[in-house]
């Protein structure tokens, strides 16, 4: 198949799903709609949803992100149309798939917002917190939107705001990451879906003393790789605070109230203080400035409570320079310009917006003071912004009203201590540092290229570069990690993910996080889909706190490794990592998206791909769904036959119980009541009623479910045969007969010729049933052409009959393949005739009313009948052609097991119907006890072998005075009935001759 007809075919796949989850998604209205008229009907019926739940257990958290976990799998199908654009060393073919996955976030963050910004805006900040959290507004429920993309039918948190917004800007942040170490060629051309956001300048040449800083800037970012990934990781820090952080109005509205002034900061600059100094002025009389060193200053020009001094004057600097105090009101004012300041810095506003914020307040001169940062400014030389970040530097250590005052100088001269001071979570903590080093850098890098050439500049004295050691991002990210301030975040999982993309450890995080999932999963007991590691974690530093129910990470991490594998199909493979992509393969199976299987195993390795779907075919049961599974498997090159035969090997060892049924050499099925009591000479150990059972377990179903997958595989016929006599031998060697009757009904032999005949045989037919058919049909054929004597009639016979004799050689091959398997179809059909027959035995006791003894007499007849002809395939030729040694040892086994058991009960049988339908019946025991004698057969051989040829003798006896009874009662009759088949009970005629 073409690359075109396999996209056409994934197409109308996705197409397919997407009409199928719009009908589960109609249904689940059903469903909701039921579950709200809980409160109108009967608390005890149950309701639409209720059944919905139990089919699926998580069908909450399915519904919920299940339009996303769609999404990010289409968008991943998609991904094999870019590999005609992988380049080598190129993240290029993989950015629109996580453009794709960050829009699809970005999407679901905007729906949740519609829902949940109420509760946030209703918040009180307190202290600093880019998130509201609020115990009262916890659970909203989420509607259906106009667009008819649906969040979720269950309720939802504002914790899944939070969490949606963390993956979006997680996604961001891989994009960054991505084209920082594989970065995208320029010579590509242009692709109109995707335009890269981190652009990496060109170089403005050589720089010389003239230069522009902007240009020198530039330069630095274009020629230094590790400041340019400094420089992306800080855009991205900036737009995850301005995307997710509260709007400044409401981060400022505490000071705001401390201000005492109203709603929207009054633009009356340093108001209380002004009043202050006025007033002063007036009783002095002074008609110019007030000088602090004026004679009763200190005592007079002081707060209300006359604890502090205050300033006369009301420039900038004035309390720094007087080394005195502003009103209360007017310290919240100013601790609210400049917290609104660092907010707008830190969330990466332009400085035009920071001036327009300002100058709203009439506060212009601060905008001006922090103008100068050359990442927002095109202008100056860069001379004089190495002396303007020297003097910010120096504001950051000694002067400002508060810690956000020397947080905004800190930043603008990179100084870490102050930014670090500020820091309230993990991104400020990385924003001090990356800010701190990136600045650092660049005056080392304006040293070398600058400063050294001209000598009449001492660097010493201009230059910002402290005695700080550089660190490393992994060194950074580690002292993040240990820090305690940050001890309950930095174990938020995708906080850990976002710390491991930084610091290019991401290889070392997932293997972690695939080895405590392991650990996990087998907490309790063995899990079945991953073996439990041998090592515990590798990276104590990455202890993110997960469950086995952190499915959103699953979903990230499993795409992120994709994403990664295509970049380095080596570093990222290992059992750890494949982990992960088997749990989450897990989940989708439990949520109920089983058409995406095939998609996310076929990206693991053969073998493990191979187990993980085997995992995963019980679950599904429709069959048009195992269709379609199928189909899908072959799409993505799976070895379909592979993965059902190990699913049935895998359940069958899951089944096995070594200890309990190795406990006896043969199998013995308990056919006959052994705790019947023995009531006279005459009497035989009767069938036990309900010998099979009626229960079946989980895994016995699983098992069944296992066997019918091939049903929609074409051919296969001998691996069909072959698996299915290996599930008969051990449910028969395990006793499960239940689950072996079940098997045969639902799974006959009957069903799978019919289905794959047609395609080997090119027709559907019953080879078991059909000696004859192609032989009538092909008579027929022969004498319609004897009564047209043309030419072309004779050679369509000669055609006909060589088409005969192939399809006869066809059968009688299918047939050899199927031999083992059709005996155990055989056994139960006996077995289950055998328990029907013990239950209509049983109903004749309870009929003293003649008319119910004689329908019941019918019954018992027709009973006996299915019992006879069912067990004459196990008296003559039962299991003697084995394929191989190993399945000779198998059926042996069950031969010796199961024949003498139900030989014995075949027997009981045919004496209860001596006695109770007709005596003649008697004769077939003695015809049974010529069939266990022949030497053509091994029944007798049986029997010595399990130690059972005592009760046969014993059994054989009964049933002989059984028959002297019956014919003593016979000659009582004068009318000479016919005989069975020409035999005769004369010779158990006793007779004494006279003398």
């Amino acid at each position: 198949m073409g690359s075109r007809a396999r996209q056409t075919v994934r197409e109308e796949s996705w197409d397919s799903l997407h009409y199928s989850e719009a009908s589960n998604a109609s249904s689940r209205d059903e469903a909701s709609e039921g579950d709200n008229l809980e409160g109108l009907g009967s608390p005890t019926f149950l309701t639409v949803g209720d059944v919905q739940r139990a089919i699926h257990p998580l069908q909450a958290t399915a519904d919920r992100v299940g339009k996303q976990v769609e999404q990010f799998a289409e968008s991943l199908d998609r991904l094999s149309s870019m590999q005609q654009h992988k380049v080598e060393n190129s993240c290029y073919h993989v950015l629109p798939l996580v453009a794709k996955y960050e829009a699809i976030a970005t999407r679901t963050v905007d729906r949740f917002r519609k829902i949940y910004a109420p509760a946030k805006l209703n918040k009180s900040p307190k202290g600093f917190k880019r998130k509201s959290r609020s115990s009262s507004d916890r659970s909203t429920p989420i509607p259906i939107h106009e667009d008819g993309d649906e969040i979720g039918m269950s309720t939802t948190t504002i914790e899944d705001l939070h969490q949606w917004e963390q993956e979006r800007q997680t996604w961001r942040l891989l994009s960054v990451m991505l084209q920082a170490e594989y970065p995208v060629k320029e010579a590509l051309p242009s692709d109109t879906s995707y335009n890269t956001k981190s652009k990496r300048p060109a170089s403005r040449g050589p720089a010389h003393l003239y230069s522009s800083e902007h240009d020198i800037w530039q330069t630095f970012l274009a020629e230094d790789d590790s400041a340019w990934e400094k420089h992306t990781v800080l855009e991205w820090l900036k737009m995850s605070a301005e995307s997710s952080g509260e709007e400044i109005e409401t981060v400022v509205e505490e000071l705001e109230q401390g201000s005492d002034r109203g709603a929207g900061l009054n633009p009356q600059g340093w108001l209380f203080s002004r009043s202050e100094i006025k007033k002063h002025k007036l009783l002095r009389t002074w008609p110019q400035p007030l000088d602090p060193s004026s004679p009763g200053m200190d005592t007079s020009l002081v707060n209300p409570d006359r604890t502090k001094r205050l300033v006369s004057q009301l420039d900038p600097d004035a309390f720094s320079r007087q080394a005195r105090s502003l009103r209360e009101e007017d310290v919240f004012f100013e601790r609210a310009q400049w917290r609104a300041c660092w907010e707008m810095i830190r969330r990466g506003r332009s400085w035009e917006s920071i001036r327009e914020w300002c100058q709203t307040r009439k506060d212009g001169w601060r905008a001006l003071s922090i103008y100068g940062d050359t990442r927002t400014s095109e202008h100056g030389t860069w001379q004089s912004r190495i002396l303007w970040r020297r003097m910010c530097v120096k504001a950051a250590k000694l002067g400002g009203i508060d810690e956000y005052e020397r947080a905004v100088y800190g930043v603008l001269g990179g100084d870490l201590s102050a930014v670090e001071n500020v820091a309230r979570g993990c991104d400020d903590f990385l924003f001090a540092h990356y800010n701190s080093s990136l600045l650092r850098s660049f005056d080392n890098f304006v040293e070398k290229r600058l400063l050294s050439t001209d000598g009449s500049i001492r660097p010493s004295g201009l230059t910002t570069s402290s005695n700080v050691p550089e660190m490393s991002s992994t060194q950074v990210v580690d002292k993040m990690l240990r820090a305690g301030s940050f001890e309950t975040e930095a174990k938020n999982p995708l906080k850990l993910l976002q710390a491991s993309l930084i610091s290019k450890r991401f290889g070392l995080f997932i293997y972690d996080q695939g080895q405590r999932w392991a650990q996990l999963a087998n907490k309790e007991e063995k899990s079945k889909i991953m073996d439990k590691p041998e090592l515990q974690s590798t990276e104590p530093a990455f202890a993110a706190d997960i469950t086995l129910e952190s499915y959103d990470l699953l979903r990230i991490l499993t795409h992120m490794i994709f994403i990664f594998q295509e970049l380095d199909p080596v570093i990222y493979k290992s059992s750890a990592v494949e982990n992960i992509v088997v749990a989450y393969v897990n989940y989708l199976g439990v949520a109920g998206k089983q058409q995406l299987l095939p998609l996310y195993a076929s990206r693991l390795p053969s073998a493990r791909a191979i187990q993980c779907m085997a995992r995963q075919l019980p679950i599904i049961t429709d069959s048009r769904e195992r269709q379609t599974t199928v189909q899908l498997m072959k799409q993505y090159n799976m070895d379909v036959k592979a993965v059902l035969n190990l699913q049935l090997i895998l359940i069958i060892l899951d089944m096995q119980e070594p200890e309990a049924e190795n406990s006896h050499n043969y199998p013995r099925p308990v056919i006959l009541d052994y705790d019947y009591k023995n009531e006279g000479p005459r009497s035989m150990r009767p069938v036990k009623r309900g010998f099979i059972g009626r229960s079946i377990n989980g895994d016995e179903q699983d098992v069944i479910n296992a066997f019918e997958w091939y049903l929609f595989l074409d051919g296969l016929w001998p691996e069909t045969m072959r698996s299915g006599t290996l599930l008969y031998q051990y449910l028969l060697e395990s006793g499960r007969l239940a689950a072996a009757r079940q098997l045969s009904k639902t799974v006959t032999f009957s069903m799978i010729s019919l289905n794959k005949t047609e395609k080997l045989l090119g027709r559907s037919i019953d080879i078991a049933n059909s000696q004859n058919t192609s032989e009538d049909e092909y008579d027929d054929e022969y004498a319609m052409g004897r009564s047209t004597r043309s030419r072309s009639n004779q050679l369509r016979q000669r055609r006909g009959s060589s088409s005969r004799r192939r399809h006869q050689a066809e059968r009688e091959i299918l047939l050899g393949h199927a031999g083992t398997f059709l005996d155990f179809e055989n056994l139960m059909v006996a077995l289950d005739a055998l328990e029907h027959w013990k239950d209509i035995e049983a109903q004749g006791r309870n009929y003293a009313d003649p008319r119910h003894a004689k329908s019941w007499k019918k019954e018992i007849q027709e009973a006996h009948d299915a019992v006879v002809a069912s067990m004459q395939p196990l008296l003559y030729g039962w299991l003697q052609y084995p394929k191989d040694d190993t399945e000779a040892r198998a059926i042996d086994k069950i031969k010796v097991g199961y024949l003498p058991e139900m030989i014995l009960a075949y027997n009981s049988v045919l004496k209860f119907g001596g006695h109770m339908i007709s005596r003649e019946i008697l004769l077939q025991c003695m015809n049974l006890a010529a069939t266990v004698a022949a030497e053509s057969s091994d029944l007798a051989d049986i029997f010595v072998r399990a130690g059972r040829m005592s009760e046969l003798v014993d059994s054989m006896a009964i049933v002989s005075k059984s028959i002297l009874v019956a014919e003593e009662q016979g000659q009582k009759s004068e009318r000479k009935r016919k005989k069975m088949n020409g035999a005769s009970m004369d010779i158990w005629s006793v007779k004494v001759a006279s003398e």
